[in-house]
Order: C-alpha cells, then sequence, then structure tokens
C-alpha cells in the first residue's frame, strides 16, 4: 500500500490547522474539491493535491503569476521551504521590473489556493496577511510542472532578443537558420545538437542563432527557442519575456459610437438579407449531405453562388441558422445522406422585426460549441473540413467566444494583435486556445454579427449588444439592445423612372414583405434597389393581388412620382393575367377567348406539354399545374393559377420545408459553479467534525488507488462507497477492469454495463474474496 510522504504528510497538517474563514475562502476559488463534499480532511487534502485539480486552478493564472511560480522553483521551493524574498531576488536578479504590489498579490493568490503553503506569521489558524511577514512558504506538488515553458528560463533573459528585435533578426536569417527556427516554434521548443557547445564553429547556424538572442543555450548539447520567438513564428502576438506587467491595450485613434453603431447595423443589415436569400436557395433545391456527415464544398459553392454570398460566410450562416433551428436535416429520398433545408420555423421568424429575427442569430451564435472558420482547413487527414460536419464541433468554443469578447468589452486591445497578445499575457496555460488564427476568426464573426465593430463593443453601456451576451441576456434583452443600434425602419421607397425602386435603409416588415412579392432585388447593401419585371408583377398578381392594390402600394410608400411607365406595366399585365386559367385535372387549360386557346393549341408548347381540346375554350394536359404554367408563361403567355372554386389561387412556390432540427452537441466548457458561502462552510464544518471523531475517517486517495489496483490484479470484485456530481451517496458493487487518469473503469454487478467513477469520488472500498 502507498504511504504518504512526509511533504504530503506536513501539507496535511499545515492545512487542517487552517482557521474556519481561510478554508471556505479556498473552497470557494477552487470550488472542484468541494463538489461532491469531502467526507474528511485527508480526503479534501488528496483532492488538493490531484494533478488534475492543480492544473485547473493554474490555467487561471496570469504570466505575472507563472514568473513568480517560476522564481519559487529556482528559489528551491519545490523541494523545501524558501522566503517569498528570495523569490523576489530571483526575479529582480534578471533584469526584469518587478512591481512589489504585484509580486505580493501573486504570492497571496497562490497562497489562497494552497498552491503555495506555509507556516502563518502570526500562528497557525489565523488569517492575517501572509505576506507582509513573508514566512518561508513551498509550492505544492504539481504546480511547477504547471509552467508551459522551461522553469530555468528567468537564468537566460539577458541573452534573449528583445521583443521588438525579433522580426527584424528573423527576417535576417538564412534558410538553414529558418529551418531549424520553424522546426522548434511547431514542435517541442527545446532541441538537442552538438552545436550548442560553446566550442562549435561559430559559423554555423545553431551558434549563430544563440548569438542573435534567437535560441538559448540550456547545456553543452541542448538548446531551447525562447516563447516570444516561437509566438513570432507562429503569427501570434509576442508576449514580452522582459516584462511581467500586464500589457497596455495599444494605441489607435477611438472611434466614435455613432460610427461604430453605423458599422455594426450595415453588418446586421448583411446578416439578414443573407440568411434570407440562403434560405430561400435551400427551400428551391436543399443542401446535399456526404455519407460522412457534413455538406461537401461543391455543394456549399452551388448554395452560396445563388444569393452571391461568399463560401466562407456561407459556412458560418449556415452553421448559425442550424444551431438557431431555422434550417435543419431529413434523410434525403436515397435514404443514405441528409439533405438539409429551411425548417417549418423559418417562416414564422422571417415575418418578425430585424430586431427579434438578429437576437435569435447571435444568441444561436454565441451558445454553439462549434467553430464554423474551421471549414476550408485541413484536418489530421489532410482533408478538408466541411460544413455542419463533427471536426467543426469544439466543446471550449463558447467559453473561447466569451473570453475574446469580454476582452474587447474591457478594451483590453484596439486591434487583433493587441487583444491576443492581451489574452497570451492572462492565460498562458491556455495559449494553444487563443491562437492568432482563433483570436482573428472570433473577432471577424463577431463583426459579421455586428456584436464587436471597430474594435470596440457596438452599443452604449450595459445596452450593448455584446454586453447583453457576456450577461447571458435572453431573446429580449437582445431584441432591446440591436434595436438601439439600428436605423428606425422606413415606411417608403423612392421609385424610379427606369422600373427601379430604391429603399433608402431597412424597411417595415410589412413593406419589405411587399416590396419582395412585386419586385425582384437587384442589388443590397445600405440601401436595396429593386426592380419591377413582368414577371415581379405577375407574381404578385398570382398571389390574389388586383392591379388597383398594386398602384395602391406604389401611390402609398413612394416619395417620389410614379413614372406613367410603372403604371402602364401594371395595367397591361392584370388585362394579360388571367384571361388564361389552368387547373388541375391533371391540368386543365381554360378561356373566355377561343382564339387565345387556339393560338396556344397551335404553338410549339402545346405538343411539350400535350395539350388537348375538349372544348373551343378548354384544353387537359397530362403535366402537373405547376409545369403547366411555368411552360406557359416561358412561351410568352400569361397564364394563373384557379382553383376548384373557380378563384385565383396562389401558386407561388414555397420551398421545402423541414421538422425543427437542432445539430447533436456535445456538453459546452463552462466555468465550474461556486457553491453558496453557506453550503462551503457547512463542508467545513464537517470536514472539522470528521476530524475530532477518528471513526469517521475513511481512506485516502493513495489507499483507495491501492486497493482498487489490487483489485483489478487479482480480479476482485468490490464494493466502492461514491457520492455522484449531484452530492447523492451511494453503495456500488463492480468489477474493476482498470485504474488510470483517476478513473476507475469498471463493470456494475447489477447493470452488466461498463461504468467510470472518478477515484476522488470513491468514500470507500471494500474488496470481496476472490
Amino acid at each position: 500500500m502507498t504511504r504518504t510522504s512526509s511533504g504530503d504528510a506536513a501539507f496535511d497538517a499545515w492545512l487542517l490547522e487552517r482557521g474556519e474563514p481561510w478554508l471556505v475562502t479556498l473552497l470557494s476559488v477552487r470550488p472542484d474539491v468541494a463538489v461532491p463534499p469531502p467526507l474528511n480532511g485527508r480526503v479534501l487534502c488528496e483532492r488538493l493535491r490531484l494533478r488534475a485539480s492543480v492544473q485547473r486552478a493554474m490555467d487561471e493564472a496570469d504570466y505575472f503569476t507563472l514568473s513568480v511560480v517560476e522564481a519559487f522553483v529556482i528559489a528551491g521551493a519545490v523541494r523545501a521551504r524558501v522566503s517569498p524574498d528570495a523569490a523576489a531576488e530571483v526575479l529582480r536578479a534578471t533584469g526584469l521590473v518587478v512591481p512589489e504590489v504585484g509580486f505580493a498579490e501573486r504570492v497571496e493568490w497562490l497562497r489562497q489556493r494552497a498552491l503555495l503553503w506555509g507556516d502563518d506569521p502570526d500562528g497557525a489558524g489565523t488569517d492575517s496577511d501572509p505576506v507582509e511577514s513573508a514566512p518561508a512558504v513551498r509550492l505544492l506538488a504539481g504546480v511547477a510542472e504547471c509552467v508551459p515553458w522551461r522553469a530555468g528560463r528567468l537564468g537566460s533573459l539577458r541573452e534573449v532578443a528583445p521583443m521588438d528585435a525579433v522580426p527584424g533578426l528573423v527576417a535576417s536569417t538564412d534558410e538553414a537558420q529558418r529551418s531549424i527556427l520553424e522546426t522548434l516554434a511547431h514542435g517541442s521548443p527545446v532541441g538537442s545538437t552538438r552545436d550548442a557547445d560553446p566550442r562549435a564553429d561559430a559559423d554555423r547556424p545553431v551558434p549563430r542563432l544563440i548569438e542573435a538572442g534567437l535560441l538559448v543555450r540550456v547545456d553543452e548539447r541542448t538548446v531551447e527557442l525562447p516563447h516570444h520567438v516561437g509566438q513570432w513564428l507562429r503569427g501570434d502576438a509576442m508576449v514580452d519575456p522582459h516584462a511581467v506587467a500586464e500589457p497596455d491595450g495599444g494605441a489607435g485613434r477611438v472611434p466614435g459610437q455613432q460610427q461604430v453603431d453605423g458599422a455594426a447595423a450595415g453588418e446586421v443589415a448583411d446578416l439578414l438579407r443573407e440568411c434570407d436569400a440562403l434560405v430561400t436557395a435551400l427551400g428551391d433545391a436543399p443542401l446535399q449531405g456526404l455519407r460522412a456527415g457534413g455538406v461537401g464544398v461543391r455543394e456549399l459553392r452551388r448554395i452560396a453562388k445563388h444569393p452571391g454570398v461568399a463560401e466562407e460566410r456561407s459556412a458560418l450562416l449556415l452553421e448559425v441558422l442550424v444551431e438557431a433551428g431555422l434550417v435543419g436535416s431529413q434523410p434525403a429520398t436515397s435514404g443514405l445522406v441528409l439533405e438539409w433545408a429551411p425548417t417549418d420555423a423559418v417562416d414564422a421568424w422571417s415575418r418578425a422585426d430585424m430586431a427579434h429575427r438578429w437576437s435569435v442569430l447571435a444568441r444561436a451564435w454565441w451558445l454553439m460549441p462549434r467553430r464554423p472558420w474551421l471549414v476550408g482547413a485541413r484536418d489530421r487527414d489532410g482533408k478538408p473540413v466541411v460544413v455542419l460536419s463533427d471536426e467543426v464541433g469544439q466543446v471550449s468554443a463558447p467559453a473561447d467566444r466569451r473570453v475574446i469578447v469580454e476582452a474587447v468589452a474591457a478594451g483590453r486591445g484596439a486591434g487583433e494583435l493587441d487583444v491576443q497578445r492581451w489574452l497570451l499575457w492572462r492565460w498562458p496555460r491556455l495559449s494553444r486556445r487563443f491562437g492568432g488564427v482563433v483570436v482573428r476568426s472570433v473577432l471577424a464573426e463577431a463583426r459579421q454579427l455586428g456584436v464587436v465593430a471597430s474594435g470596440v463593443l457596438s452599443g452604449l453601456g450595459v445596452s450593448a449588444p455584446g454586453r447583453v451576451l457576456l450577461d447571458d441576456g435572453d431573446l429580449t434583452a437582445l431584441a432591446r439592445a440591436v434595436d438601439g443600434i439600428l436605423p428606425e425602419p422606413l415606411d417608403h421607397v423612392l421609385v424610379q423612372a427606369d422600373l427601379t425602386v430604391v429603399a433608402p435603409g431597412p424597411l417595415m416588415p410589412e413593406l419589405q414583405e411587399q416590396m419582395a412579392l412585386v419586385a425582384d432585388v437587384e442589388s443590397a447593401g445600405a440601401a436595396t434597389v429593386f426592380r419591377v419585371t413582368e414577371r415581379s408583377v405577375l407574381r404578385a398578381l398570382d398571389a390574389g393581388w388586383s392591379a388597383a392594390q398594386v398602384h395602391q402600394l406604389f401611390e402609398r410608400r413612394s416619395r417620389t412620382p410614379v413614372p406613367q411607365a410603372m403604371s402602364y406595366l401594371v395595367d397591361d399585365m392584370a388585362r394579360r393575367h388571367g384571361r388564361l386559367r389552368v387547373g388541375v385535372g391533371s391540368a386543365f387549360v381554360r378561356c373566355e377567348d377561343a382564339a387565345l386557346l387556339s393560338e396556344i393549341l397551335a404553338s410549339s408548347v402545346a405538343d411539350e406539354l400535350g395539350l388537348r381540346a375538349l372544348a373551343p375554350t378548354v384544353a387537359v394536359s397530362q403535366a402537373p399545374l405547376t409545369e403547366v404554367l411555368e411552360r406557359l408563361r416561358t412561351a410568352g403567355f400569361s397564364p394563373a393559377g384557379e382553383g376548384v372554386d373557380g378563384a385565383i389561387v396562389d401558386m407561388r412556390p414555397r420551398g421545402t420545408r423541414v421538422p425543427p432540427h437542432r445539430m447533436p452537441r456535445r456538453a459546452a466548457v463552462g466555468v465550474l459553479r461556486v457553491p453558496p458561502r453557506e453550503q462551503l462552510e457547512q463542508v467545513v464544518r464537517n470536514v472539522r467534525a470528521a476530524a475530532a471523531e477518528p471513526g469517521r475517517v475513511g481512506a485516502s486517495m493513495s489507499e483507495t488507488l491501492a486497493m482498487l489496483q489490487l483489485a483489478v490484479g487479482s480480479r476482485s470484485r468490490v464494493t466502492i462507497g461514491y457520492v455522484d456530481a449531484q452530492g447523492v451517496a451511494g453503495v456500488r458493487t463492480v468489477d474493476p477492469v482498470s485504474v488510470a487518469g483517476g478513473q476507475l473503469e469498471a463493470v456494475d454487478a447489477s447493470a452488466g454495463v461498463v461504468r467510470r467513477f472518478p477515484v476522488h469520488r470513491i468514500s470507500a472500498v471494500t474488496v470481496h474474496d476472490a
């Protein structure tokens, strides 16, 4: 059975002597050790030492804090207690400017989380400031391993190229030198070479790079690429290794709020217009999926070409529309793949006002555990990632999106590099999640959604749409926020002499729907240009409008005189429309003008449709009704659809619709919820009560692991006491299979299924006789 080390025993004794308020604070800043509630002090100490818990706590450390940890490592705090002054001296010896207050705050930050531990300055169990008297302290096991660079790099800072000199020095390297730098930048930053020896030929690539400060000599056979040089080579922002203070936000002109909101409003209008165009295109011709999942490049290109949307932007819009439940999938006719089309929910969404429609899309983007910007990139097998595929999924995407937008909201940068530099300083252990491509792509998406414009949040203060997203506001709050940056919808248009109609801004929903019926969009942007054509007028007449209603629309809504040519066009189409009626026979053609029907029967279209006269004014066809209508119109006639009651019916195609459907999503990564203080106080009281009753003390984590490993080796059945994620205690009898990564994998004897149990949730183990 594994024994507790002397260091662990000393830590346990130190921790359990802390006062109740201190322990409550500890549980509040490291909540993962409080859920489920530890049964006793030994379990609490074991959880605090767990590698996963230590890493979770250190994920919150900024660059300054990690530099302080590095200084403690160099000062010897891994194996023995040292004074914080000794660590501060290590930092000062490197030439770094170390703010005294900032250093003391970082020491307290580490100690508050029991990552740095040692005697209280005023005696055990007190809660006074532990920094003022500079007690001897020691790093908790595993903390040193959390520094994402070699802990000894502080000693070589004077030999490293300054941050502002790196671009020029890299540019001056030759091919051999650049190859070495690129290899280390995209792999391990530490490399082995005989040229690291100080006696090596000074003209060799490695010695020249060492001389330039682009490589650091670790020993006679090892070199290391400085952290900031690797960042530059990877296209990331650089964090200055010669400074530990928080980087400033960068200089630049602060845009006016009117300029910001104007740019955001334009993005919102473009977003909604292009989503409408994609929905229409999908209704006419659904996307055909791939057997492997997702939608192929050719299909994406086809659906984007019709409305004129860029492929990259189409990928984002499709992902958002699917997440919002406005586009969904159903089995294709072949049954082997899925086809993607608008859902039944899209019609109500299309009729809503701009603010509501945007809020639905923005919230879907904010919460979706997917990275649309990955579409087109290469996966591990070298194949392009396709839209709506599993490869686009990323459970950490919502959390990363939040952190990046929060940085913009807090004014951490005037540009993408400034934002990334701050993120890399604030979250250095998560640097892989905030690479240059990630930050640029998320900010680009935020701009396309109208959340960010000109490097700041759109909107004012707490009512900014981005701020409402950060505050987890609902759809109503989001719609109210974006409504504040959108221009008032217009109730008028401008009819031109060339039969175009200009909407100088966003139109009221009712007017927008009417204009989409009687005219075709010719160009879109800040102002939308519609064109009235014979086909568009026929579309309105097919929908049941009369010529008088079309005239009335333009007369009431146009701020400019309606040209005679517009009136003539409408009247001419109205005279021709409906003289010819087509109904279901399969289809029949009826016309009060026998001469007109004779003209049709004599034309080539009659042969194409197989028209056969039944009477001077009636003919029938076996072709479908919609085909008869379309072919007659193509031949230059103006038929109208007729219902069983003889009235004109709206024959406009509605497009394909599928039941509402959302992308299957994995649980998003979020911030661990901190239990209420009252609950934490009760946990501390229970731990202390267990210490006062020796009979209640259970096995330590190491003992639990030893017993489980013994059971695995002997294939013995065990009964475990187990507390689930909701804090409910229970007992299970299982057959252990393996113990690895802090998890017990075992076959549940009662259900016959394999289950996994986090070892830190196991409170007791009883091994049955084999």
